[in-house]
């Protein structure tokens, strides 16, 4: 009887350590193909098995790519309960931060593999992905609970805007952490630290965003709304959801007409990126001709993005597109928001030079703008119900003052 039970032990931690292989190999090939692109031949390929053994663990891709991402929401989960036992937000926050760093460094080191991004969460099919969304909606939950429970509605609001910024960052990081060598990541923790804790204004600064119209400039009759349709579907469904049957659909066109703005899909997500690094750089020359201090500057530029953000209407592309295209062209659009980033920083640098900007990494703190300016998309909801200026001063205030600073809700 003892050997049995050893036996069963035995086999039951290898089927253990063989699925948890065959996820690690999965959230891999979902983040550089997005879950449509993964296939059970690749994810065998890189576990050093043949196909049929992967369908012994999973019968259905459908099934694989619900599986890697409910170990990413589970990990979540589990650094939020670890965060969530310090004692004050700020220690709460700084100790969620110190985890995810802490983790990424082991990557770095091969002591661990990524967890699947989240991009493809929307795309997911039933029940698959209502059992996926509310797993996500308990981690929104307990991000927003490390700044404390039974808030009163203003200031759940704020922690809502805060725990979206937080946790975007959170994803971000892997796509501009690794410009850095590992032995700097303990100082690039401290700066976003200080950063989160503390925001870009200097002494005197106030938040005071002059009107501005983003620049449009659509060349090609009628590619602008194209683009716009296309842009909103993208990121409502992600890569995978937004068919060309159904973007074309939305505008009330055929599929040919599609063809006739673009050659494939991947051309239309390219384009749609383009348009947005577009409008941020078009908002930034403007913002830099009205002239003024660069804090006046940086509030202007992030108040007129954050307008176009939460209307019904435009958008800018989500980050969460970039699993879907091919590396090459990942790595322009990459490439780009670095640009756009390394412009922030520059204004940064300016501020703190006159002034009217802490001093702070402003390398690392344009990165982090970046990941607010994308992810205000998903807080339209949110933003809906409030005055438009007061939503934009909200979620604006968790970067510009940082995350424990109330000043925004006496506006």
């Amino acid at each position: 009887m003892g050997d049995v039970h050893i036996s069963e032990n035995t086999s039951t931690r290898r089927f253990r350590e063989k699925r948890e292989a065959i996820l690690a190999a999965a959230a891999e090939a979902i983040n550089e193909q997005s879950a449509k692109g993964m296939t059970f031949a690749d994810v065998a390929r890189r576990v050093g098995l043949n196909t049929t053994s992967v369908t012994y663990y999973f019968k259905r891709k459908e099934d694989l790519a619900a599986a890697a991402f409910e170990h990413t929401l589970d990990y979540l989960l589990a650094m939020l309960d670890e965060a969530a036992e310090a004692t004050t937000p700020q220690e709460r926050v700084e100790r969620f931060i110190a985890i995810n760093m802490a983790r990424l460094a082991r990557i770095e080191r091969g002591e661990e593999r990524p967890f699947a991004v989240l991009s493809d969460l929307r795309a997911m099919d039933e029940p698959a992905r209502g059992r996926l969304m509310t797993t996500w909606r308990e981690v929104f939950r307990r991000t927003r609970a490390l700044w404390g429970e039974d808030l009163g509605r203003a200031r759940t609001d704020l922690a809502g805007a805060r725990a979206h910024v937080l946790l975007e960052n959170i994803f971000w990081l892997p796509v501009w952490l690794p410009r850095y060598d590992a032995d700097q990541y303990a100082r690039i923790e401290g700066w976003l630290i200080d950063f989160f804790r503390n925001g870009v204004a200097g002494p005197a600064a106030r938040w005071a965003p002059r009107p501005m119209e983003v620049p449009v400039d659509d060349v090609v009759p009628g590619r602008e709304a194209f683009l716009l349709a296309a842009t909103r579907l993208i990121n409502e469904l992600g890569y995978r959801g937004a068919s060309v049957q159904r973007i074309a659909s939305e505008l009330n066109v055929t599929k040919g007409s599609f063809y006739h703005h673009l050659d494939a899909k991947d051309d239309l997500v390219v384009a749609c990126y383009r348009r947005s690094f577009d409008t941020i750089t078009a908002t930034q020359a403007l913002a830099d001709r009205m002239g003024g201090t660069h804090w006046q500057r940086l509030c202007d530029t992030v108040a007129a993005l954050l307008a176009v953000q939460f209307s019904d209407q435009a958008s800018l592309l989500r980050t969460t597109a970039l699993s879907g295209l091919p590396a090459g062209e990942r790595q322009s659009m990459v490439d780009r928001s670095n640009r756009i980033a390394r412009r922030i920083a520059g204004t940064m640098m300016d501020g703190i030079a006159e002034g009217t900007i802490r001093p702070l990494d402003c390398l690392v703190a344009s990165q982090a703008m970046m990941a607010l300016l994308n992810a205000a998309f998903d807080m339209r909801k949110w933003a809906w119900p409030m005055p438009r200026d007061r939503a934009i001063a909200l979620y604006a205030s968790t970067l510009m003052f940082g995350m424990f600073d109330d000043r925004a809700l006496e506006s």
